[in-house]
């Protein structure tokens, strides 16, 4: 190729940070000037990659992702000898993610991660155990270290023993925990405990994110202060005593018959998420009634006025949304679904959010219409993210037009007029996988 124009370093990395992933490997195969470039660190940070059957990469892979300074791996199931491959190689991982799927564990599997010094962030996807996740000694040598634990859709032997577990970790800031079952019996899926709730809460000052999920329905509804412990010191007085948490979210979880107060003690929630694929019928989910239904007004005056950014999985109307605009009058991010109940939601949303910064909006089973340009009246409006699924994407896009449509590009292009090229538009298609395989073993590496 041509020689390349004489440019710092330093712009060139700039350029190079407006590209995708994939961009950024084709960039790389052009010469060996642009594989360094493209290779500098600043590019790559809190990027992860996902790795299984390490014996096939080769020593150029390693050198590669150490040029980069990775320090975060989403790994398959590892055999002794891989594990000892991963330590050699990258010694300084500070953040491990298990995706594997309808694996069972034993405990001490994990006992590998005290061969990582730096190790802060751990997670578990998909995966069943047949014995504590978090043992004694893994849970002496990380108790102060771990900073983030996230356990999504783990099958446990029992949660009790693994939330106590979790409660010695005191630094911990960010917390996900979404159950699939104790045991491998049916229906086993069980509430924890309040006092068990309680005293996680209690133990984790430091804890500032919280999601909390799993599958199920309960047997009877939850305490009015399940989200709100009591403060230990006083036990007397109504005081709360927990996290001073700035983001919450509840997803899929049976504990969905909430009381009216129960947020109402987290006044220092600015970011709220509520996520719900299904409830079953037969039972009153106030939850649902409070994002949804002629009730909704009750259950909105405990969302905390400081809340920022809010998503909303479940399906609103323009009637659910006049209630909760009041509650949230500095709203800056929101994340909404656009479906048949809620009417036209781009044409109310300027009056109703005005300070919005950056709008998500997924679309189901219908796409973007010409009330989209309404939201050039947000004056805030910096970013606009379009959403699809792609199960539900049948009409247009499967008959050959990709996502976005030549009639949705058509808006898109009138927005950013209107908006004079103030707002950026991302038109996404969602995947069903969230993490998927990084190829990163390139030719001549």
């Amino acid at each position: 190729m041509d020689e390349l124009p004489h440019l710092p370093p330093e712009v060139w990395v700039y350029v190079f940070s407006y590209l995708s992933t994939d961009e950024k490997h084709t960039v790389r195969t052009v010469c060996r000037q642009l594989k360094r470039l493209v290779d500098h660190p600043s590019l790559w940070r809190d990027y992860t990659v996902v790795l299984s059957d390490l014996r096939r990469y080769t020593y150029g892979f390693w050198d590669t992702l150490n040029h980069r300074k990775l320090t975060r791996v989403a790994v398959r199931h590892l055999r002794r000898k891989e594990w000892r491959r991963l330590v050699k190689f990258l010694p300084s991982l500070t953040a491990i993610v298990f995706v594997d799927g309808g694996r069972v564990y034993k405990g001490k599997y994990l006992d590998n991660l005290s061969r990582f010094p730096d190790l802060r962030e751990l997670g578990v996807r998909n995966a069943n155990w047949d014995e504590p996740v978090i043992g004694r000694s893994l849970t002496g040598q990380l108790h102060e270290r771990l900073t983030h634990l996230s356990a999504c859709n783990v099958r446990l032997p029992c949660t009790v023993e693994f939330i106590n577990a979790v409660s010695h970790l005191v630094n911990l800031r960010y917390l996900v925990f979404h159950q699939q079952g104790e045991g491998y019996g049916l229906d086993t899926v069980r509430p924890v405990p309040c006092g068990v709730f309680h005293n996680l809460l209690l133990s984790l000052k430091k804890l500032k994110h919280l999601s909390w999920g799993m599958r199920g329905e309960p047997p009877e509804p939850l305490p009015d202060d399940y989200l709100s412990p009591s403060d230990p010191v006083n036990p007397g007085a109504p005081r709360y005593g927990g996290p001073a948490l700035t983001s919450l979210e509840l997803v899929d979880y049976p504990e969905t018959i909430l009381p009216e107060n129960a947020l109402r003690s987290l006044t220092s929630l600015r970011s709220l998420t509520i996520r719900y694929r299904y409830i079953r019928e037969g039972i009153a989910c106030r939850l649902t009634s409070w994002l949804r239904g002629n009730s909704l007004a009750a259950y909105t005056t405990t969302i905390p006025s400081s809340v920022t950014r809010l998503t909303l999985r479940v399906a609103i109307t323009l009637k659910d949304m006049d209630s909760i605009a009041p509650k949230v009058p500095g709203l800056e991010h929101l994340d909404i679904e656009q479906n048949r109940s809620s009417g036209s939601l781009c044409r109310r949303i300027p009056m109703l959010f005005p300070q919005l910064r950056t709008l998500r909006i997924r679309f189901f089973r219908r796409e973007p219409e010409k009330d989209l340009l309404s939201l050039n009246r947000l004056r805030h409006l910096v970013q606009l993210e379009l959403l699809v699924e792609r199960s539900f994407i049948l009409r247009d896009y499967l008959n050959g037009h990709p996502w976005p449509s030549p009639s949705v590009r058509a808006l898109i292009n009138q927005l950013r007029e209107l908006s004079e090229n103030r707002i950026t538009v991302i038109t996404t298609m969602r995947q069903r996988s969230p993490l998927r395989e990084c190829d990163c073993v390139w030719e001549g590496d």
